[in-house]
Parts: structure tokens; C-alpha cells; sequence
């Protein structure tokens, strides 16, 4: 099934969407993401206090488009705001007004499926992506008025699923041709390929931006995300509510055994305030990590991301 793109996720340099990191991802990383071929992202709820997203929008805007009036023979690619829509989050409404103002190309939904959130997007064009862990939530976006879908599959980083990339895109792609990304496990340039094999249109990479330069980590947190592997994720609720993988390292730091968590009460989500604090030195990680061998400049990084897929390419093509 051929997806039919929208026009912000039409001719990017590369196919991919840096995914946003709660925390992590500030305007540095985003606009070094862009200028370097993929599309950054970043969490809204990131710019603390509140009033900080107004500053943060505009450096993004202003810098990326003197970069583009600069450089006219390779733009940069456009940026994304994550919005968490759950009822926990209070800043929803003035952070929708703010980014509306200065006309974000895309969102990245999370946490439930929200019409007026889609509307207001659509107002003046922007692109919505809306994450999913299986394929029940996935209808339901689409439903509601999203123009895509995030996979989000078992090895991802943050919120990740249960499902198997194989079984999540199948499924999504037996009855939708819209842009979907693939999450789950992507370090490598061949892994983008392999997401497009699956049927996504977009590989969907978070952790291995940890270990960026530019991104915002303690630099302990940078390299213990090259210094893990798969063995070192934990998959648990217990830090906001819903599951998600996260460094064993970082569990033993804050005095728990990853091995004997318990389980967290998901009607208590809170993305804004006091779990969030609690658990502040609980690093999030995906699987992947196992192929970050380094800290390095995002666009050293993307420009190795662009080799890998270009060699993956011609080893299949022969």
C-alpha cells in the first residue's frame, strides 16, 4: 500500500522523525535535527515555565527559516511539537494557542485522540501524527481527524507497546494508506530501511539523540546510553503511570531493584507535576542503544544514519 503524504512530511532529505524526548529534546537539538535532514521534535510540556514554550517557538521559527533563506539548495526539514492531550495535562490549551500562533508544521499527539487538537492543527494546514501502541487506538485516531499515525512498538523508548513491529505495521497498513513512522529499537541507518520494508513511511528514532551533543542529558546519561545494550531496559509504570522502558542503571542510582518494581496506578497519570519530579533521574532508553557506540554532534550522527541507509540500500539492490 502506497502511502499518500501530506504536504510537511513531502521531500524530506530523509525519512525520518526524531522523536521527542520528554526532558531531553530543547530547541538546540531540534533545530541541529532539522538543518541536518530529519524532522526534530520536542514535548511541549519541556519548556518549564510555561511562558519559556513562547521564546523557545520563536527561536525555532526565526532560526530555521534564516537557515533556509542561507542555504535555498537544502532547506531544512520542518519541526514537530509533541502535545500530551491527557486530562493531566493543564498547559494543553495554552500551549495549542501558542503553537497555532507560530504555525508548527506538524504534531505528535500522545496519550489519547482529541478533535479540537486536530482542528486546530488543520486550521492552517499542519500535519498531525497521533502515537499508538496497537491497532484499536490507531482506527480510533484516524476517526477522530489524525493525518498519520506513530507505530509505536515493543523496544521503543518512553510509552513504548507490546506488539511486534512486524504484527503493528501489518496491521495498520491492511486498512490504512495514510503516513505512518515505525518506533521501536531504530539506531541504524539499515534499521530506517527496514521500517520502510514494513510498510512505514518514516523510521521514528529517539534514544540514540540521547547521546548527541546537543541534546539536554546529564552527560552520565549520555553515556550510559553508550555504554547499555538491550539487556540494560526495564519495562515498567511505576514512574508515570503508563509502561514504558527505561536504563536499569538509573533504577539502581535512585535505590530500587529494576528486577522487583511495583506496579504503578494508571488512573494517576501525571505528566506535569509532582510524579514528574519524583522521578526526574529515571532515565527512559529504548533497545536500540545497543548501536550507539558514541557521544557525537547530531549532524555527525545523522550523516552516519544517511551511509548506513545508503549501504543498506545497495546490499539489497546489489
Amino acid at each position: 500500500m502506497t502511502s499518500k503524504l501530506p504536504g510537511a512530511l513531502k521531500n524530506l532529505p530523509l525519512p525520518i522523525i526524531g522523536s521527542p524526548l520528554f526532558l531531553i529534546s530543547n530547541p538546540t537539538l531540534v533545530i541541529a535535527q532539522c538543518i541536518a535532514g530529519v524532522v526534530g521534535a520536542m514535548p511541549a510540556l519541556n519548556a518549564r515555565p510555561a511562558s519559556q514554550l513562547d521564546e523557545w517557538l520563536a527561536e525555532i521559527t526565526e532560526t530555521l527559516a534564516a537557515h533556509d533563506r542561507a542555504h535555498p539548495d537544502r532547506p531544512a526539514a520542518p519541526f514537530a511539537m509533541n502535545q500530551i492531550v491527557h486530562k493531566s495535562n493543564e498547559r494543553l490549551e495554552s500551549d495549542m494557542e501558542l503553537c497555532v500562533k507560530y504555525r508548527v508544521p506538524i504534531y505528535i499527539t500522545s496519550l489519547g485522540a482529541r478533535e479540537d487538537v486536530y482542528a486546530a492543527a488543520h486550521s492552517y494546514g499542519a500535519v498531525v501524527l497521533h502515537d499508538v501502541i496497537n491497532n484499536k487506538f490507531a482506527r480510533k485516531a484516524i476517526e477522530k481527524g489524525a493525518d498519520g499515525l506513530v507505530a509505536v512498538a515493543a523496544g521503543a523508548g518512553g510509552h513504548a507497546g507490546v506488539k511486534s513491529p512486524f504484527a503493528l505495521m501489518q496491521e495498520i497498513r491492511q486498512w490504512f494508506d495514510g503516513p505512518v513512522a515505525l518506533s521501536g529499537a531504530i539506531a541504524t541507518g539499515a534499521a530506517v530501511l527496514a521500517a520502510q520494508a514494513m510498510g512505514a513511511d518514516f523510521a521514528y528514532i529517539g534514544s540514540a539523540f540521547i547521546a548527541t551533543e546537543e541534546a539536554r542529558a546529564e552527560a552520565d546519561y549520555k553515556q550510559a546510553i553508550v555504554d547499555s545494550n538491550s539487556d540494560d531496559i526495564v519495562y515498567s509504570n511505576l514512574f508515570t503511570g503508563v509502561h514504558g522502558n527505561y536504563l536499569a542503571a538509573s533504577i539502581r542510582a535512585a535505590g530500587m531493584d529494576p528486577e522487583n518494581l511495583p506496579e504503578s496506578d494508571a488512573s494517576k497519570m501525571d505528566f506535569g507535576g509532582n510524579r514528574t519530579k519524583a522521578w526526574k533521574d529515571i532515565w527512559g532508553s529504548g533497545q536500540g542503544i545497543g548501536a550507539v557506540t558514541q557521544v557525537q554532534s547530531t549532524a555527525d550522527f545523522v550523516a552516519q544514519l544517511q551511509r548506513e541507509y545508503a549501504e543498506a540500500r545497495s546490499r539489497l539492490l546489489g
